[in-house]
């Protein structure tokens, strides 16, 4: 069974929803689908910032990723 809610937007959020209402979606499904998909960014976001933690725990890791972008530094320089 679906849960009613109610919900009070400000000027963004209303011209957000009205694009999305033109697109073709109707009011429930564009508020449902940015619902979903702003979990999905913020699980993501999540995710990645666990695994750069987990790859600068990681010394062969760090090493790598400052050559790298000590690489990367001197051939921006060189130009």
């Amino acid at each position: 069974m679906a849960n009613a809610i109610s919900v009070r937007l400000d000027d963004e959020a209303e011209r957000a929803l009205r694009s999305l209402e033109a697109a073709g979606l109707s009011r429930s499904e564009a508020i449902r689908s940015a619902l979903i998909d702003s979990a999905r960014r913020m699980q993501r976001r999540s995710e990645l910032a666990a695994e750069v933690a987990a790859l600068e725990a990681e010394d062969a890791d760090r090493e790598e990723m400052l050559e790298i972008a000590s690489l990367m530094e001197s051939l921006r320089a060189s130009r």
